[in-house]
């Protein structure tokens, strides 16, 4: 019932981040840790123009790389993840981006989330990204049961949701947690699955 609904309502879903290759949505992910999509989405123009590639960021200084960053939450750690990102991805895949997970949490900065956000959105594999609007929305929902943690989530969802609409899903719970299955107050009356929702019919 919530998949025909997001089916319906929201065919088409896309991630807020502004990309053009998978070496920019990759940088933006990593980037987007605990920072808003609209912040990266403003730090990334300048960022591209001088760093077009890997081996340009790879050539360049941490302390380079945080001027760009500076406005982005912890961008201390995200300066020398980039580096070594770009290092890595150069020394072991040629400067480009793998498709697999496995070969992608290789790399500084990138955990499962972040690969599975890669897998999914570039190269439409059936990875499902546990972010905390995620995590947050499939355990309101019912969609996933007293998971622990973030692996947890991501083992029930792929599990209960169609493998080709896997990648779709990462997106659908991540826009309706960001604009209606909000943290601190869900706007339940707004909300176009609140008959199927466990959170809704609890309260």
């Amino acid at each position: 019932m919530v998949i025909d609904w997001f089916k319906t309502n929201m065919p088409d879903p896309k991630t807020e981040l502004i990309y053009t290759s998978p070496y920019q949505l990759l940088v933006a992910v990593i980037l987007s840790a605990q920072c808003t999509d609209k912040r990266v989405n403003i730090i990334t123009p300048n960022f591209f123009e001088r760093f077009p590639s890997a081996n340009d960021l790879a050539a360049a200084s941490i302390d380079e790389i945080f001027s760009y960053i500076s406005s982005c939450s912890y961008p201390n750690n995200k300066a020398k993840n980039l580096h070594g990102m770009a290092n890595k991805l150069i020394e072991l895949f040629n400067g480009i981006v793998p498709e697999e997970i496995d070969d992608l949490v290789k790399l500084p900065g990138v955990g499962r989330k972040t690969a599975n956000v890669i897998a999914s959105v570039v190269f439409d594999k059936p990875a499902m990204a546990v972010d905390t609007h995620v995590f947050r929305v499939s355990e309101r929902i019912g969609l996933t049961k007293a998971a622990k943690n973030p692996l947890q989530a991501e083992q029930q969802l792929v599990k209960y949701i169609p493998e080709e609409l896997i990648p779709k899903a990462h997106h659908w719970l991540i826009l309706h947690g960001r604009y209606v299955c909000i943290a601190r107050k869900p706007k339940c009356l707004e909300c176009g699955i609140r008959e199927f929702c466990k959170y809704f019919q609890g309260n």
